[in-house]
């Protein structure tokens, strides 16, 4: 069974899961993460989690004193000095989502999750992996929040703003029912957006349509059970939500180049 518990995001936050998953719960939206994802929590955020008994959950919580530090210490990183000077993109609504869990953070985290399980408590150290994470982080925020807003070509900052903020809500419900059928009008629901218009911005800003997106994660959470499970290729088509193993098949080998099966055996050799 899931361990289950109530939280408050002390400050800001960004979580983390190996080897299993986790979902939180914010009111009527589902973060959920598994390990190609990672989450960002806003300082006060009350939530409920639920986490796989087997996992292993990092968890970085940074406060106000600690944020302005870092970016008052900042001169080398022009992501970075790129949201200090439009800091208004900067904002709760739009942080606080899942993220794509890219290898430069992933490396990141995993080595601040090796030191702290060794025992480790060089401060300096310590500080060195935090800011390495966080500094990471703001690339992946760029990609994620600031180059999509730019790409809606909406007049109003403000529109862009909400628009966005609704379009993760879409993403957020695309990562948490991946494999469950999908359909656009409940999509365009949760989002608060009609299927028109959730079609035309989620194409703006992520260059593809809600139904691509879904088939990328899909084929994407395969891959991790192709590599860490060992069960069958028909069982996974089922667990991420494809219904015919032959069409699962012929979409892994366009986007990977090679069939699961031989992706699973490489890794096996």
């Amino acid at each position: 069974m899931p361990n289950v518990g109530v939280q408050t995001a002390e400050g800001f936050t960004l979580r983390f899961v190996f080897d299993g998953t986790e979902q939180c719960l914010i009111g009527r939206r589902r973060l959920d993460i598994q390990n190609d994802t990672f989450m960002v929590l806003n300082a006060g955020t009350r939530f409920t989690n639920m986490v796989d008994p087997n996992a292993t959950v990092l968890t970085i919580e940074m406060d106000a004193d600690y944020l302005n530090s870092f970016f008052n210490s900042t001169n080398d990183n022009h992501t970075v000095l790129n949201i200090v000077a439009n800091g208004s993109l900067f904002l709760s609504e739009l942080v606080e989502t899942v993220y794509p869990f890219k290898m430069e953070i992933k490396y990141a985290a995993i080595r601040l999750k090796d030191y702290l399980e060794e025992g480790g408590n060089d401060e300096e150290l310590l500080n060195v992996y935090l800011e390495r994470c966080l500094r990471t982080f703001f690339n992946i925020y760029n990609d994620e929040i600031i180059d999509k807003a730019r790409k809606l070509n909406f007049l109003h900052y403000g529109t862009r703003v909400e628009i966005l903020r609704r379009l993760n809500l879409a993403k957020e419900y695309l990562y948490a029912n991946y494999s469950r059928n999908v359909s656009l009008e409940s999509l365009a629901d949760h989002a608060c957006l009609s299927v028109n218009h959730l079609l035309r911005t989620f194409k703006l800003a992520y260059n593809q349509s809600p139904h691509q997106f879904l088939i990328q994660l899909r084929l994407q959470r395969a891959q991790l059970l192709l590599a860490k499970t060992e069960y069958p290729i028909y069982t996974i088509v089922t667990m991420v939500g494809f219904k015919c193993t032959s069409s699962f098949i012929r979409l892994f080998r366009t986007r990977y180049k090679t069939t699961p099966l031989k992706y699973r055996n490489v890794l096996a050799a």
